[in-house]
């Protein structure tokens, strides 16, 4: 393929009117649907029917109802994610994300079963919740969606990071095994399957291009299910003993029951669930590089609410966006929502084909764990990726993420701590994300959105600090005082920064620093290049020329250099001086060595003066960002233990 042919392939779709298609709303041929769409189902389905079994099981159901329930929930399954991806009027987010019934309603549905008297009575009182619930939440969304105000990136990026990581032990479950008697970690057949399905996964990653590497997950599965099946591990038997065609039909247990102790319970669960979404929603956002506003967060959970109710009619549950497969767009990079459209329907062909069920359900746990490893860790890779847009030199900020991942991983590590809090509360407790989301949006308006907003500390000792709402309040005088050991000799940078308050956080303070320096005439940045000392000048070991500079330079050693390493520095920078005029500026908390700085300072004598002269800007510019993070450090400590560079001594 040439150059030319590579561009049309790269090139985005265009519509008639020749605007290009974004990723999300491309089509693509129907073969790639098929397969891509085949991986989501593939990927999903064991998070999908895990939901009917345990509650099967909890509230005393017969196989043949189980067997029902999980035709039901794919069925119903596959047509929440059409809705989602699809979208109609200002229901679905048109975004590829894929619906499961949500992991945070199994206990609450479980209780009011068994409040109910167990059995197909308990299910009918269940169904009635979920329907009365799904259209609250329907009604509720637009008013939920304008809050959207209080989910900055610092709670998505806490909340995506949690559902990531909440679901590694989900993923650590199937690997050994499967969750509960057929676990067994000490196999190592199952380690094997696991190891084996993740690294092939890999292995398809690092060699392959195009769409053999958007297929990793998906060819893993099958690979890894024949080995297995070869070996005598994966057991089909259950298709033969399956119907060809199985019809789930509206209130096949019966007509729902209404209890309102029941209907509350429910609506809490999908106001959590709304949380969890709107996680989703963002990450999903976020892999695509599609805005996410206030609409489209109602859009999200109208189509939960309406799917929800669906699944009551239909004898399933309450509905989400499932994070599972978050994970999975982002690993292949498939963007298209038409294959999560395509996934539905062959989910909604399943649940209509229980010979098919039978054939994916066979895929052996250990295997499914392997590929789902990558998958969950994928989503937290997303919410480290958010986590990246936020200030952590706000120290509000790393109390808000660790106090929300912490309490998020406690209850995931240690689950039987649900039983320790009143029953109203299990919900809460009884799930990681939900806590850890529920921690990180209201400490976020604890933070944020209670009392004065003081801002990060940007200046100064702990308790002493000055803080970014006292900076937005100086005079050009005090604020000079206090920031002009950024820079060097003259004070005309400082001053300009000062002219662009009021500052949002300290990534804009230190912005504005930046412009000032890149603002200046020739004149001026001539003067202040000229300003700084000779690197491994006495007067800077002497301390003549500021402590910053000192601080500077004694980080690499050059302020106690051996005599053979000082006179060949000195004679670099002799040179350097003679050719353009002014000191040699480097930026040495940049370079991890002498030969390293040497070796930089020797390849830029060939340069013109000109080019010398942007070149000194460009490096004080990264020196008064490492002295503008020594005042962020002095002002926090938390954040000098988490950036501090390592002062190392020279060879």
């Amino acid at each position: 393929m040439n150059a030319r042919a590579v561009l049309r392939s790269i090139r985005p779709q265009k519509k008639d009117g020749g605007r290009p298609i974004h990723p999300v709303d491309e089509v693509l041929p129907a073969p790639k649907l098929a397969v891509y769409g085949l991986q989501h189902v593939l990927a999903f389905y064991a998070g999908a029917v895990i939901v009917p079994i345990l509650l099967a099981n909890s509230i005393g159901l017969s196989q043949q109802e189980l067997i029902h329930l999980i035709n039901a929930d794919l069925f119903t399954c596959g047509i929440a994610s059409i809705i989602q991806s699809v979208g109609f009027w200002k229901v679905g987010v048109r975004l590829p994300l894929l619906q499961g019934v949500t992991f945070t309603a199994v206990s609450p549905m479980i209780a009011i079963g068994l409040a109910a008297g167990g059995g197909t009575d308990g299910l009918l009182v269940i169904y009635g919740a979920v329907i009365v619930a799904g259209l609250a939440t329907f009604f509720i969304a637009p008013y939920f969606s304008r809050l959207i105000r209080f989910f900055p990136p610092v709670v998505t990026g806490s909340v995506i990071t949690i559902i990531g990581i909440a679901l590694l032990p989900v993923a650590a479950a199937d690997a050994t095994g499967g969750a509960g008697p057929t676990s067994d970690p000490t196999s190592g057949r199952n380690l094997a399957y696991a190891l084996g399905t993740l690294a092939l996964i890999v292995i398809i990653q690092r060699v392959f291009k195009g769409f053999m590497a958007t297929v990793a997950v998906l060819v893993g599965l099958v690979v890894g299910t024949l080995v297995a099946w070869a070996l005598g591990d994966a057991h089909f038997d259950a298709v033969a003993g399956s119907d060809w065609v199985g019809v789930t039909t509206p209130f096949h247990f019966g007509w729902p029951q209404f209890s309102a102790a029941a209907i509350v319970s429910m609506i809490v669960v999908m106001l959590i669930t709304a949380v969890e979404t709107t996680g989703d929603v963002f990450a999903t956002g976020e892999i695509v590089e599609k805005r996410i506003g206030r609409t489209d967060i109602a859009r999200a959970l109208r189509a939960d609410g309406l799917a929800t109710t669906i699944g009551g009619v239909f004898n399933s549950f309450p509905y989400t966006c499932f994070a599972e497969n978050v994970g999975l767009v982002r690993l292949t990079r498939v963007k298209s929502r038409w294959v999560v459209a395509t996934a539905g329907l062959i989910m909604v062909l399943i649940g209509l084909l229980p010979k098919v069920g039978a054939i994916v359900a066979g895929i052996p746990h250990p295997v499914l764990g392997g590929a789902a490893l990558a998958m969950f860790a994928t989503v937290a890779v997303v919410g480290f990726q958010t986590l990246s847009k936020v200030d952590f030199h706000d120290h509000r900020n790393v109390v808000i993420v660790a106090t929300s991942v912490g309490l998020a991983m406690y209850v995931t590590a240690q689950p039987q701590v649900a039983q320790a809090v009143p029953d109203w509360a299990e919900i809460i407790f009884g799930s990681g994300i939900t806590l850890g989301s529920l921690t990180a949006i209201l400490l976020n308006i604890l933070f944020h959105h209670v009392g004065p907003d003081y801002g990060p500390a940007v200046a100064g000792q702990p308790g002493e600090g000055v803080r970014l709402d006292q900076v937005n309040q100086m005079g050009r005088t005090e604020f000079v005082e206090t920031f002009d050991g950024l820079f060097q000799g003259p004070r005309w940078m400082v001053e300009r920064a000062w002219e662009q308050r009021p500052f949002a956080d300290t990534h804009a303070l230190r912005r504005a620093f930046q412009d000032a320096l890149f603002s200046g005439s020739v004149e001026e940045q001539r003067e202040l290049i000229e300003a700084y000392p000779e690197l491994g000048s006495r007067l800077v070991s002497d301390g003549m020329v500021g402590e910053e500079s000192l601080r500077d330079q004694s980080s690499r050693g050059l302020t106690h250099l051996a005599e053979p390493d000082q006179e060949t520095l000195a004679s670099l920078t002799d040179a350097y001086h003679e050719r353009f005029g002014f000191p040699l500026v480097i930026s040495v908390r940049d370079s991890d060595s002498l030969d390293r700085i040497l070796a930089e300072g020797r390849s830029r004598l060939g340069n013109c003066e000109r080019q010398e002269h942007a070149a000194a800007l460009i490096e004080i510019a990264k020196i008064a960002g490492h002295r503008f993070d020594d005042f962020l450090r002095d002002a926090n400590p938390i954040h000098s233990a988490r950036t501090r560079n390592p002062i190392r001594s020279q060879p």
